[in-house]
């Protein structure tokens, strides 16, 4: 059954001196995972009920950041496994759902990079 997995964190979150949210994409594609996408909050809190935005004049930028990636149960439960000491690691909070999706359209696009 396929799954949409969602990680909600912030962009101030890093690892290893890398966003952490470019190093859980990178580890998703080198995992097999069958698509990513990150977004880029505009406004948002979580369990520390702090408000960020991503307002151009403020000196510390810190927005919300949703990771997400649609492939088949087993495969994102694998990755869980395998992300989640990266994750508890970590100082800050961060919200991992999954859900069934049901997919419409698959249709695959050229690859123009070869």
């Amino acid at each position: 059954m396929e799954k949409v997995l969602k990680f909600y964190l912030s962009n101030t979150d890093t690892y290893k001196h890398r966003s952490l949210y470019e190093y859980i994409a990178y580890q998703a594609k080198q995992n097999g995972i069958e698509g990513v996408t990150v977004y880029q909050g505009v406004m948002g809190y979580g369990s520390t009920g702090r408000l960020s935005s991503n307002k151009f004049w403020e000196i510390n930028v810190k927005y919300p950041v949703v990771i997400e990636m649609i492939d088949n149960e087993q495969t994102l439960q694998k990755f869980i496994d395998g992300i989640l000491p990266v994750i508890n690691s970590q100082p800050k909070g961060c919200l991992i759902t999954m859900q069934a999706v049901d997919i419409v359209l698959r249709k695959k696009g050229e690859n123009k990079i070869k």
